[in-house]
């Protein structure tokens, strides 16, 4: 039996790689989903290529509570609930001494990775079904330190703070609330990253990162997504509070 028979699913950054790779296993899996995403031009594409009358999708910016809300209650008005939250938007900002980081810059990691977030633990919780699962995104990132992405780093450690205290509110209706932690991922955000590290010489950074991987390579979006499924799905239902590290042994090394 499919995984995720019978449950809708919300995606936030549905239009990124993660977000639309997760999005495309969930349906394979049963699941009915929405997407979110504040790039409507991409949001089309990524719909048009999933192609299923169990997907819809809505222009949202995440760093907006009426916002927030209008993406709650257009999957409560589509599909009639919400059993599987993926809080997943984020942005990366840029790679610079934190005396040199610009202020804006800062604050615009900080809304979308951190206020984007708890709006949507805010405003999802009440409408989740007992007995959902929430998934946060957060990052190897979020377990240790990394010269010159200060409000990366920040953003994703608060995320394991946003983590445990839900798991705690939410524990009485038996909805878990987990974060997942990948390494760098073959997609455009480690491109923007490896470029921020490394100007022009981009695929020496990513082999720097590489090296620092035991299993010497990057993860897929698939490799993540499939870590998301098993959070989303009764597999992990007496998990909750818990961090999800799929780092190829990043973190261990």
């Amino acid at each position: 039996m499919a995984k995720l028979t019978n449950k809708v699913a919300v995606i936030t950054g549905g239009s990124g790689a993660i977000g639309s790779t997760t999005a495309k296993l969930f349906l394979s899996e049963g699941a009915k989903v929405v997407l979110v995403d504040i790039n409507k031009e991409a949001l089309d594409k990524v719909a048009s290529d999933l192609n299923s009358p169990n997907l819809s999708y809505i222009v949202a910016d995440v760093t907006k509570a009426a916002d927030v809300q209008k993406y709650v209650q257009h999957t409560v008005d589509t599909f009639g609930k919400i059993d599987v939250f993926f809080n997943n938007a984020g942005i990366e900002g840029v790679v610079k001494p934190i005396e040199e980081f610009p202020e804006e810059v800062f604050d615009k990691v900080m809304a979308v990775n951190v206020k984007g977030a708890w709006l949507g633990l805010k405003y999802v919780l009440p409408q989740m079904n007992d007995g959902g699962s929430i998934i946060n995104a957060s990052s190897v990132a979020g377990l240790s330190g990394t010269a010159n992405v200060s409000a990366y780093v920040t953003s994703k450690h608060a995320v394991i703070g946003l983590t445990r205290t839900i798991a705690l509110e939410a524990a009485p209706r038996k909805i878990r609330v987990n974060s997942v932690h990948p390494s760098p991922v073959d997609n455009r955000m480690m491109r923007s990253l490896e470029d921020g590290f490394a100007p022009g010489a981009a695929e020496s950074a990513k082999q720097a990162f590489e090296a620092t991987i035991p299993l010497k390579r990057y993860a897929t979006n698939e490799d993540i997504a499939n870590g998301v499924l098993f959070l989303a799905s009764d597999d992990s239902k007496f998990i909750t509070g818990m961090k999800l590290v799929i780092d190829g042994g990043m973190t261990m090394a």
